[in-house]
């Protein structure tokens, strides 16, 4: 189908009282096909009712194009008719009379029996025959809204804009409306774009819904394409497998808008001072026992301490938040799954490489996997007792939850499932899933299990809806679990600050580890703030280093370890496992200029500076050849000898990957 309705790189910009200018618009590009219903959702502001106007022609852009079947449109005109949430009525004139208003000022042309003869069907079309004489006063507030779309589609217009037109309904009103629109616009083939601030409409309603940003600037951040058939029946929609994932995409950018508007807010220029760059600075991370260095440097002082005397926290659900601040700048560090740097900088966040570095690791340890209670019932207490359930019944769709393609997580439970002789990507099927969501979903039995950070696999467990098989220590004792990152640009920008960043984490890491304080961690770990769970769940260290025993009552936790020798120092050589793993499941390309890029990622400098002036002479940084639980070496000699061994694997890529040069440090 061609576009019927093109943007193109379209700006708005108005004027203020001051002489200044405020941008509404910019760099909007959107194509509508023919008969196509397309939703504009966004906060307040974000500019969805300026873009509107623009297209029904009551505005007209700065810059930039609007155009109708290749026409310019310059000024309003009866084949573009726009619905408003007030709806607009001659209160003097009836029903009848405010529908034959429109159609005998536009329609002059025509015989006055066919005029009457479409007044009248979209009196009937719109169910308000027995209304049809009286006045708007005598009419409800949805009957109002039906004269309105009544006599906007009398016009027969080419697209139909509406502005919110359900707002200002009660619940009823507005669903038995929504299903009369569909149905009218399904059977005349309109094309139509509605403002709307109601998720659910969108998802009802529309082909495609466009999500706009916040203002100043505000520009299309994503398009979801709804892929429920039609004709669609509200009950029926809800039903769909799609219904609940769209709605939770549009409620995730609304909420990270949010967020981001918030920060903005926040943010205020200060004056570098004790030698740093920059102090105030925003730092994201999710809520997981991991994430115990941020907050001790936080509520202990060390971020104070070092310096950074404005250091706020930004707490994320899910690490899809923690890619989408950074990709954005809108945070300034943060905690990472330890594959994230690496994933960023060779592209796997939308095929664009964002060089983001790391010169700490925060933790090591910290995961596992856990499956539903059902399995142990039926005598799953191994991967090979798994696999062989799989191989019993094939025809059983399984899944299991991973926080995110870069993390440890999911390369963890991708070698261990594959080691079995399970394709974690034919015989199951992994879904990402945000780390507080896995025990609900698991309960729900919407997945089978999950490899997930405390405090979930424990929780699970004394819950009784899970149990671990496997901890960090079957798997891969020490193994990187979080590290700190930030964007390269921002360490060659603030490269005293980013030093002081890892001093005061580095000592919060430290202070994490020391048994003694251990009450105190778990009790701030605990608090809303943080990961906002009963402390019973939540455990630190290694009182028990025994590996994953499946006697009852299974409370087997996985064993972080937060500093000591060969804990915190960035190691290439892991890095370069993890851009095999990477490889070896399509995630990312292995590059060929893998030595410059590992350069690139690990900044070992920053980590030994920082180190060195905290004192720490006496820890050793070195740790051993790596070796996971079966056994296999990784020769970081040779990576793609030791990929090309891996039995299980897709048909992963070799490429160069171009990354633009790392910019100068601020002077």
């Amino acid at each position: 189908m061609s576009v019927f309705v093109a943007v193109d790189q379209l700006e708005k910009v108005f004027p203020l009282s001051g002489g200044g200018e405020y941008i509404a618009l910019k760099g909007i590009d959107l194509q509508i096909k023919k008969g196509e219903f397309i939703s504009l959702i966004g906060h307040s502001g974000c500019g969805k009712s300026t873009l509107l106007n623009m297209i029904a022609g009551l505005d007209l852009p700065t810059d930039g194009v609007v155009t109708l079947e290749g026409q310019k449109i310059n000024e309003p005109g009866p084949e573009r008719m726009v619905v408003f949430q007030n709806y607009s009525l001659l209160p003097w004139r009836t029903v009848r009379e405010n529908i034959a208003l429109a159609v005998n000022s536009v329609m002059k042309g025509l015989p006055d029996a066919e005029r009457k003869t479409i007044i009248e069907q979209h009196i009937d079309m719109v169910g308000l025959r027995p209304h049809a004489d009286k006045a708007p006063g005598m009419l409800s507030g949805g009957q109002k809204q039906r004269v309105a779309i009544a006599r906007a589609l009398a016009l027969r217009p080419k697209v139909l804009l509406l502005d919110e037109p359900f707002g200002a309904l009660d619940a009823l009103t507005r669903g038995n409306l929504q299903e009369q629109l569909m149905k009218i616009c399904e059977e005349n083939e309109v094309t139509g774009v509605m403002v709307t601030h109601d998720v659910d409409e969108a998802v009802l309603l529309s082909d495609r819904i466009v999500m706009l940003t916040n203002g100043p600037g505000s520009k299309i951040g994503q398009i979801l394409d709804v892929d429920i058939p039609r004709p669609r029946k509200r009950m029926e929609v809800v039903e769909h497998p799609s219904y609940y994932v769209l709605r939770s995409e549009m409620i995730y950018f609304l909420n990270q808008q949010k967020r981001i508007k918030k920060m903005r807010a926040r943010k205020v220029t200060t004056v570098p001072r004790h030698g740093l760059e920059k102090v105030n600075l925003e730092i994201g991370f999710v809520p997981l026992t991991a994430c115990a260095p941020i907050a001790i440097a936080k509520e202990k002082g060390f971020f104070t301490k070092h310096g950074l005397d404005e250091v706020s926290l930004v707490r994320e659900t899910s690490w899809r938040g923690i890619v989408d601040g950074m990709a954005g700048g809108y945070v300034d560090a943060a905690q990472m799954p330890s594959g994230m740097p690496l994933w960023l900088t060779l592209g796997g966040h939308e095929n664009r490489p964002l060089p983001v570095v790391t010169a700490l690791t925060m933790t090591r340890n910290g995961n596992g996997i856990t499956l539903c209670k059902r399995f142990y019932d039926q005598g799953v207490h191994t991967l090979a007792d798994f696999r062989r359930l799989l191989l019993e019944f094939p025809d059983e769709q399984h899944r299991m939850g991973m926080v995110h393609p870069s993390s440890m997580h999911n390369l963890l439970l991708r070698y261990w499932l594959a080691s079995g002789g399970i394709d974690p990507d034919k015989d199951i099927q992994l879904k990402t899933i945000p780390p507080a969501q896995m025990v609900v979903d698991l309960q729900a039995k919407t997945i089978d299990g999950f490899c997930v950070g405390e405090p979930w696999n424990i929780r699970a467990a004394m819950e009784d809806v899970g149990f671990t098989i496997a901890t960090d220590l079957e798997l891969w004792p020490g193994h990187p679990g979080k590290v700190l990152g930030v964007r390269e640009d921002w360490a060659e920008a603030y490269p005293n600050t980013h030093i002081a960043l890892v001093k005061a984490m580095l000592e919060a890491c430290r202070y994490c580890a020391d048994t003694a304080n251990e009450q105190e961690i778990r009790q701030i770990l605990s608090r809303r703030e943080y990961v906002g769970t009963n402390i019973s769940y939540i455990h630190l260290g290694d009182p028990n280093a025994s590996t994953c025993s499946l006697e009852k009552p299974m409370r087997e936790y996985a064993h972080h370890l937060f500093f000591g020798d060969g804990v915190n120092r960035p190691s290439r050589t892991e890095q370069l496992w993890h851009m095999t793993q990477l490889a070896r499941w399509d995630h990312t390309p292995f590059p060929r200029n893998w030595v410059e890029i590992l350069e690139r990622v690990c900044r070992v400098r920053v980590f030994s500076t920082a180190a060195r002036e905290l004192g720490l002479v006496d820890i050793s940084y070195t740790k051993g050849a790596i070796e996971l639980f079966d056994g296999i070496p990784f020769n970081a000699e040779d990576p793609l000898g030791y990929l090309n061994r891996l039995r299980i694997k897709r048909d992963f890529s070799i490429a160069e990957v171009v990354i633009d040069a790392p910019r100068k440090a601020a002077a």
